[in-house]
């Protein structure tokens, strides 16, 4: 950030790259998990609003907590253990990582109205910028970046 005085450039320091807010939960598969996540995931919005003085809109809230809800559920349904949701953001974006001991990696289905169930990645995929899936040494992880600007609204 530079300030202006009196026709005077003044460097401010502030201009230094900030670190994204980061913040991670754990949760054991016990029901109510999804609902904890979407809840933790409201909480981190609310301070990225505070401390990036991130603008978002309604949808852009909805669209996350959606993608979260999920990928969470699909953690919860497919994992034979506990999963971790790590958030990043900035005022831009919001990385979403889901982590599980399942090594069997989601697929991605063909679009079907009348499938029932199974379109959670489907979901994710239409709402998310980008969405990676790799394998980790203890399972998997998928990760979707929702973008908060609107700009794709």
């Amino acid at each position: 950030m530079i300030d202006h005085r009196d026709g005077v450039v003044i460097p401010t320091r502030f201009d230094v790259p900030v670190e994204p807010l980061r913040r991670a939960a754990h949760y054991t598969g016990e029901p109510g998990c999804i609902a904890a996540a979407r809840h933790f995931t409201h909480q981190f919005l609310e301070q990225l609003r505070t401390e990036w003085c991130a603008r978002i809109d309604d949808r852009s809230e909805g669209e996350l907590l959606l993608v979260v809800s999920e990928l969470v559920t699909n953690a919860d349904r497919h994992s034979n253990g506990p999963y971790i949701l790590e958030l990043e953001g900035t005022d831009a974006a919001v990385t979403v990582s889901v982590c599980d001991s399942s090594v069997a990696l989601p697929g991605l289905f063909a679009r079907d109205p009348e499938r029932i169930g199974r379109h959670g990645l489907e979901i994710v995929h239409a709402l998310a910028a980008r969405v990676t899936v790799e394998r980790v040494p203890v399972g998997k992880q998928v990760r979707a970046v929702v973008r908060l600007s609107g700009e794709d609204h």
